[in-house]
Parts: structure tokens; C-alpha cells; sequence
């Protein structure tokens, strides 16, 4: 297993991290899994024999359900792990029982400590934007939490560009918590993240942490495009339910990534879920992969991706096939401003130029 610096941080963390949403299954949630602790205690321990030394999960997986499973499945063994959670989603019905407001960041905070039976996370993650509560409230709030010992490091997930950009200027303008760290939403499927966050994170040091990596199982291996032209995969799969995450935008794209990564899988002697994962990891600013699994067996295939590597040109043509086309402004750049591009919009617009 590989250890990569959390951004500009002194944090090293496995290229693979244990995902946690499948803990609990409750709600919604069921349509992901419904590990129990013995599992997860199971599947905690082959992440470690890997080498995996982070484990993931928020307040809202199934209701705080994840938390207190992640908990005790690490009695006794909480110094072997780094441990992230997040905060800013409802978890109860009150007022104040959702967002990024000072009361809700250290209530959450302090509730994410019982359940998970420890006095301090590692890295804690604000879960969502909050365009109601100013930048300043929020970020004060985790400066508290830091300088009391119950947080080392605060990250950021599925924010904008802009918004993470002013996140940042904030935090330096007040001497408040930077981030070490996004979590965001990138697969061979959707790779919306060139446009801003992956130049962001290049330019501005942090660490990116990847959820979803499989595409909420579509590059998995097990779905291909039917006779009526649709996504067709086994029963119960998570795309044939009311789980909607994420959206499939470029049906006729996917399905040739799909292939693809089935011939290159094939040449390998791999999965294709183990070759998506292993062209992330050659991606610019990806410090670690989120994988989670409802069985062990796939939990251990997606852990193989740590070993696996990529040809040159098999890293290529995944690109091409898998490669959108430009939004504004940046098919204006790759046309007019080739001559003075920077390390962080190279990450988006090199295989156009």
C-alpha cells in the first residue's frame, strides 16, 4: 500500500481509504448496504492487512447508525486508525439541527465523538455548502474544536469552486483552520472535478479524497447497456433502485468507458472495478480512493487496485474514451491561451491540446 501526504499537511494516508456508508442501512442508506459490526469489524480488519489506515463516514450515514458502528468495531485498536467524519446534513427535525452554524458544528461534533467512543477526529469535514451561514461562523467553530484536541485536521466535501476558493481566503485572512483536504466526486463516469476542484487542489495545496470511485457501482463491471439500449445489471444492484447517485448524463460515453475498462481488465487478468480505481490513483492531486463494498469478496477486489498498474497508453485511451467535452471558458483556453498555461489548469486541459 502506498502512503500519500494529505495535501500540504504532515498527514499520510493509505491511497485506499474504508468507506462506511454501508454500515447501518437504514433509511435511504439500505439501498447501499447494511453492514453490521461484526462485519465491519471483519471488514476493517482486511482493509488493515492491506495496509489501509483511514476509515470515512459522517453523522447522516443511516442516522448516526455508521458512526456507532464504525466505534465499535475499533474498540481496542483506535490508535491503528485515522478516522474522518463530517458534518452539516439534518439529523434531527429542529431548527437548529442542520447546516454549518456554530451550535450545529460543535453539537455535531460533539455527538460524532460519543458515537464513535473516541475523544478526538482526525479529520473533520464540513459534509456541504451552506450558503445561509457565513464563512467566518463556520470556520470559527472549527478553530474551537481544534483548539480544544477534539479535531487535528478539517476538510471540505462537495463544495464549488469558487466557494471552496473564498473557503480558503477566509481561513488565511482570519488565521482560522485551513483545510488540509476535499472530498469530491470523481470516476471515469463524471469527471466534472477537472473543470475547478482537481486546479484548485493543485494550486492550493490540498489533499483529495475521492467518494464514489466506482460511480455508485457503474464501472464496477457488473452493468452493461441492454437490448432496449438501457443500463441493465444483476438484481437489486444499486442503479436500479431509487438511489440516484450519480446521475448518468453521457449514456453512450459510459457504456464505451465500460468496455474499455472490460478489455483492459481482461489483459490484466483483474476486475474492471480494479482498473478504475488504479487510473484514479495516476490522476493529478488524488491522495486516496473511498472504497466501500456490501460483501467482503468485493471489498478485497477493490483492495487489489493498490497493486495494480497501468500501462502508459492503457491510462490513455481510458482517458479518451472516457473524456467529456469542454465547457466554457476552457475549450476559449485550450484554443487561446495554450502559451501560458499553469501546473493546475494543465490537470484539465492537456489531453485537448
Amino acid at each position: 500500500m502506498e502512503y500519500r501526504q494529505l495535501g500540504t499537511s504532515g498527514l499520510r494516508v493509505s491511497t485506499l481509504t474504508m468507506g462506511t456508508m454501508t454500515f447501518g442501512g437504514s433509511g435511504n442508506f439500505a439501498n447501499v448496504g447494511d453492514t453490521d459490526v461484526d462485519t465491519a469489524r471483519r471488514q476493517l480488519d482486511l482493509c488493515r492487512d492491506h495496509g489501509v489506515n483511514l476509515v470515512d463516514t459522517a453523522d447522516v450515514y443511516s442516522g448516526g447508525a455508521s458512526e456507532e458502528i464504525v466505534g465499535e468495531a475499533l474498540k481496542g485498536r483506535r490508535d491503528d486508525w485515522l478516522v474522518a467524519t463530517k458534518v452539516r446534513f439534518p439529523m434531527g427535525d429542529g431548527p437548529n439541527d442542520a447546516g454549518l452554524s456554530r451550535h450545529h458544528v460543535l453539537a455535531g461534533a460533539e455527538a460524532s465523538l460519543r458515537r464513535l467512543q473516541t475523544d478526538h477526529i482526525d479529520l473533520y469535514q464540513l459534509h456541504e455548502w451552506d450558503g445561509q451561514t457565513r464563512l467566518e461562523e463556520t470556520l470559527g467553530a472549527l478553530d474551537t474544536l481544534v483548539r480544544q484536541g477534539k479535531v487535528r485536521y478539517v476538510g471540505v466535501s462537495n463544495y464549488a469552486g469558487w466557494q471552496l476558493l473564498k473557503a480558503l481566503g477566509v481561513a488565511e485572512r482570519d488565521r482560522l483552520p485551513r483545510f488540509a483536504s476535499e472530498q469530491i466526486y470523481y470516476s471515469l463516469q463524471g469527471r466534472d472535478a477537472e473543470n475547478e476542484l482537481l486546479p484548485a487542489a493543485v494550486d492550493q495545496g490540498l489533499g483529495v479524497l475521492v467518494w464514489s470511485p466506482l460511480a455508485g457501482g457503474l464501472l464496477s463491471g457488473k452493468y452493461s447497456r441492454g437490448s432496449d439500449g438501457q443500463l441493465q445489471g444483476p438484481a437489486g444492484a444499486r442503479q436500479l433502485t431509487e438511489w440516484s447517485e450519480p446521475p448518468i448524463d453521457a449514456p453512450d460515453r459510459l457504456f464505451a468507458t465500460i468496455d474499455t475498462l472490460r478489455s483492459v481488465a481482461d489483459g490484466h487478468g483483474v476486475s474492471a472495478a480494479q482498473v478504475a480505481l488504479a487510473w484514479l490513483l495516476t490522476r493529478p492531486a488524488v491522495t486516496s480512493l473511498i472504497v466501500g463494498a456490501r460483501t467482503e469478496s468485493q471489498l478485497a477486489d477493490n483492495l487489489g487496485a493498490a497493486e495494480l498498474t497501468l500501462s502508459a497508453d492503457e491510462i490513455a485511451e481510458l482517458e479518451r474514451v472516457s473524456r467529456p467535452p469542454l465547457l466554457y471558458p476552457y475549450w476559449h483556453q485550450a484554443a487561446t491561451a495554450r502559451d501560458r498555461l499553469g501546473a493546475a489548469d494543465r490537470v484539465l486541459l492537456d489531453p485537448y491540446l
